[in-house]
């Protein structure tokens, strides 16, 4: 398979043409960490706690059971710990 990847201008054409298209998106990623990060940096500026925000976000991208779930574990840990 390497081999006729190699000989065939078509197939390493193909390739090339997928390279190229994750490079575009990686560099699409990286300007959207960067862009996020502004967000953050202009949050912090605003006196808004970026770890409170973070949270805040991962937890609005769970489902509402995985949510509940999540809660009630740590609120169980927590009352083993004495903590609640």
């Amino acid at each position: 398979m390497t081999t006729d990847i190699a000989e065939t201008g078509v197939a390493a054409e193909e390739l090339k043409q997928f390279i190229e298209r994750i490079e575009r998106l990686e560099e699409e990623k990286k300007g959207i960490a960067d862009d996020i990060k502004e967000v953050y940096a202009e949050l912090k500026g605003r006196g808004f706690d970026n770890k409170a925000v973070r949270k805040i976000v991962s937890i609005r991208r769970q489902d509402a059971s995985e949510r509940q779930e999540q809660e009630a574990i740590l609120e169980l840990y927590m009352q083993a710990l004495g903590m609640a």
